[in-house]
């Protein structure tokens, strides 16, 4: 009995101290996958430019804080909008892209074998699109789950013998979601295992079992006006029990408890409903009140956990492609950005640098970009803008590879720090194909 009654009074300590917690965030690794075995090619910037993002954060320009602090605002805004739907607010041209994707091209396994009409199909009749809307639901993430195009596990390819496609390139991994991401659910699958969604930068079919869905009570709670996010990659979420929860990667939103020691956590309850639970973070420096203060010493910590992560499309195998890099990095800093690098040059101010001269533009791009806090855009790519050496714009790029003379690509497939050049000292380079002589705007924020 004195034994009972001792731990009865060790676990009321607890919950009065606020170190009781369901939940603990912990550092960790991402698993090695076929994605860590890709080419690794090799171009003279990486040798002959600073590669630390700290050599070019001394360039950045002051942001004053009022101005991150509407900029944080116009965030949160964005990010609880799913809560607010009324209707699904996806463009007409947007919905559907996945069906006229497989219905106008040939369609790949990995192994190159064809996949058949009727396969296809069966996917299209499966996302019962006839329910669109239908349902009307909030939800939450509560891990982080891959969004599908169609809703399946399988992946689909364009013909992997063309340069350029064949893996990572997995058309049905059309992103991936952060855990307690608001959710907008419009209807699910005839077999009752995929919700189509709409969060806030992305939309598409997750798996119901990876989503909660909420009610107003639960909203209030997690809506709580303070937020964190984590400012370290890789990590992991683990139970009371030392279950792993989730894969934490950095740019994951956290709302701050009460007692501004702990955060909080959406979960998933048995008959499906949305839980909150309490995080305890041990470990210091893995996580952080949003907005992160936009100094020098925090862009430069914010970029070095993105370099050299290799090249994940979709998000893909717990990594990032180019435009889920830029969103990671600046909306710890309180800037959104939606999913693909299309809508993100979109989401700021543009200053548009098409068709000037190749020194010209550099000189622009000098002169107009901010470090750390613009974008260049190339329709399919874009990337961090770190500032200046050498009279050269230096970039940090989530890069597939460089294109080359033949069609074929150099495959860099990791995030690196380039010139806007990368690769000029090779013959075998495409002139046209460089990226300074694509680049189409600037975008500021």
């Amino acid at each position: 009995m004195v034994r009972i009654f001792i731990t009865l009074l060790f676990i009321i300590s607890l919950l009065f101290s606020g170190a009781y917690a369901d939940y603990v965030l912990k550092p960790s690794k991402r698993k090695t996958t076929r994605i860590d075995h890709m080419p690794k090619g090799v171009v003279a910037d990486m040798k002959r430019i600073p590669q630390d993002p700290a050599f070019y954060a001394r360039q950045i320009k002051p942001w004053s804080k009022a101005k991150q602090k509407r900029a944080d605002e116009q965030f949160n805004r964005k990010y609880f909008k799913p809560w607010t739907l009324k209707k699904l607010d996806i463009p007409l041209q947007d919905f559907g892209w996945e069906v006229r994707f497989v219905t106008k091209n040939e369609i790949f396994t990995l192994d190159r074998k064809r996949i058949p009409e009727s396969t296809y199909k069966r996917w299209i009749k499966n996302a019962n699109y006839e329910a669109k809307d239908s349902k009307r639901y909030r939800a939450i993430t509560t891990e982080r789950t891959n969004v599908h195009a169609l809703p399946t596990s399988a992946a689909f390819y364009l013909d992997p013998r063309k340069p350029g496609e064949g893996f990572p390139f997995n058309y049905n991994q059309n992103s991936a979601l952060h855990m307690n991401v608001p959710l907008y659910v419009s209807h699910f699958s005839h077999d009752g295992k995929w919700a189509f969604v709409r969060a806030s930068y992305a939309f598409g079919w997750v798996k119901v079992r990876d989503i909660a869905f909420v009610d107003d009570k639960f909203i209030r709670k997690f809506k709580n006006g303070k937020y964190a996010m984590t400012i370290k990659d890789n990590l992991r979420l683990y139970n009371e029990k030392g279950r792993e929860v989730s894969f934490v990667k950095l740019g994951t939103l956290f709302p701050i408890a009460k007692d501004g020691k702990r955060y909080l956590a959406a979960a998933r309850s048995a008959t499906g409903q949305a839980l909150i639970k309490k995080v305890q973070v041990r470990t210091k420096g893995i996580i952080a009140k949003k907005p992160l203060p936009f100094t020098s010493r925090n862009v430069a910590k914010i970029a070095k956990e993105f370099y050299n992560e290799p090249y994940g499309w979709g998000g893909g195998y717990g990594c990032r492609d180019c435009s889920a890099t830029t969103r990671d990095f600046l909306g710890i800093f309180g800037i959104f950005l939606r999913r693909n690098s299309s809508k993100q040059a979109q989401d700021g101010q543009s200053v548009f640098i098409k068709g000037l001269p190749k020194q010209a533009k550099k000189k622009r791009i000098i002169r107009e970009a901010e470090p750390f806090r613009s974008l260049l855009y190339v329709p399919g790519h874009i990337v961090l803008y770190l500032g200046e050496y050498k009279g050269e714009p230096i970039i940090m790029h989530t890069y597939w590879g460089i294109r080359k003379n033949d069609g074929t690509k150099l495959i860099t497939g990791r995030t690196i720090i380039t010139t806007t050049e990368p690769g000029k000292e090779r013959k075998d380079v495409k002139e046209k194909s460089k990226l300074i002589n694509t680049l189409k705007t600037i975008v500021k924020f």
